[in-house]
């Protein structure tokens, strides 16, 4: 009896065994190339080891300085494709590896641009081997760098180091707008000194002539925040949110507007009045939101996540009764934008839109509701939990 069960034991054992889930060997690389996309590390040692070789780092200079793109920006798969794949192949000899390889891990990854975030690192930087090559995914992810010797460390995501940093991370510009060359006058650019024609008044409508905030929402790896505003209001006839009109860096013609810093001074249309009849008309007792974000994805596309946007707007809405949206309060005398009643309904469905990693900066909400003032604005801009993130002045003409 006792060498039968013995024998059954041994026979439960190997079932046991043979039940068990083994990864089969191809499932590895996939998983490696999908650590890759979420944080391009590999990549960004693969650049930093080809920045042994001095005329690499000759070369991506030189590229960098030429890049017409705001920060000096270049787009990395373009980067590396340019001059018969240059950079490919300098990286590719620097690692011990074929362009091939190189060209897998590029293409793997999400879209990346590559370029010195904090403007005292490109101005100090002369293309010599002083440099780290960083990546980060979020604005909160401590930056992962590599010197060219490939050695690995974890920065600090509030401070930059004192040596020169070239970032890695996803892309936030739009490469497919080649900028117009800047043309700088230093006199009257061939003018009659007192013989300047005055601009045009700007069209009616609504618009932010000076913004002010706290704080950056962007991390140092990440260069120069993009600030938006966006004019939200009711979808049809429903309970959600529709996102309008966006004004921002890639917003075009007159909702065009670029803000790199915590101040911003200019003239910005941000909903035309033709736009705010249109509105009026199709939505009745239903007003308006003017939300900003800073940009960390696609422009002009607001993109976060769904149960903070909807805790924001509950959480302000029941402070100040609701008075948390906006209209066009004109009259024959005085043009004015002017607080109004945002409809409750309107933050339940946010969902429809709001997606994933953009930072909501808050939502405005005028002065005199706030019941205080901060000299030059007029609309305070409400965060998380109700606090001030900061100021925007508007307007209307």
């Amino acid at each position: 009896m006792l060498n039968r069960s013995c024998a059954v034991a041994a026979l439960l054992l190997i079932a046991a065994c043979s039940d068990r889930t083994v990864t089969p060997p191809s499932e590895a690389p996939v998983a490696a190339i999908a650590a890759n996309a979420r944080r391009p590390e590999a990549l960004a040692r693969m650049v930093a080891k080809g920045l042994k070789n001095p005329a690499f780092r000759a070369y991506l200079k030189a590229q960098l300085d030429a890049s017409p793109y705001r920060e000096h920006k270049l787009q990395f798969e373009t980067f590396l494709a340019a001059n018969g794949s240059r950079a490919l192949g300098e990286i590719a000899v620097e690692n011990g590896t074929t362009k091939d390889a190189v060209g897998t891990q590029a293409k793997a990854a999400i879209a990346l641009e590559v370029y010195f975030p904090v403007p005292a690192h490109r101005a100090a930087w002369t293309g010599d081997e002083q440099v780290l090559v960083a990546t980060a995914v979020t604005d909160d992810d401590p930056p992962i760098a590599f010197d060219p010797d490939g050695r690995r460390q974890v920065l600090d995501p509030k401070t930059p180091p004192a040596i020169p940093v070239l970032a890695l991370v996803p892309v936030e510009t739009d490469f497919s707008q080649r900028p117009a060359r800047v043309i700088e006058c230093t006199d009257d650019c061939g003018g009659t000194t007192g013989d300047v024609t005055p601009p045009p008044p700007p069209a009616p409508g609504l618009y932010m002539t000076k913004s002010h905030f706290v704080q950056d929402f962007e991390g140092w790896l990440k260069g120069s925040p993009e600030f938006e505003v966006h004019i939200l209001g009711q979808k049809g006839t429903t309970d959600s949110l529709y996102d309008y009109q966006c004004a921002g860096e890639h917003a075009g013609g007159p909702y065009t507007f670029d803000q790199n810093d915590l101040d911003w001074d200019g003239n910005v249309l941000l909903f035309s009045k033709t736009q705010l009849d249109q509105y009026n008309a199709a939505h009745p007792n239903q007003n308006l939101r003017v939300l900003i974000v800073e940009d960390d994805d696609t422009a002009c596309q607001i993109k976060t996540d769904v149960g903070r946007a909807e805790r924001l707007f509950q959480v302000v809405d029941s402070l100040y009764n609701n008075f948390t949206g906006g209209n066009d309060s004109s009259t024959a005398v005085v043009k004015a934008y002017k607080y109004a009643k945002a409809a409750k309904s309107l933050w339940e469905a946010i969902a429809s839109f709001f997606k994933t990693n953009d930072d909501l900066v808050g939502t405005a909400v005028e002065d005199d509701i706030v019941g205080t003032t901060y000299p030059g604005y007029n609309w305070f801009v409400k965060g998380d939990n109700n606090i001030t993130n900061g100021w925007i002045n508007l307007v209307m003409y």
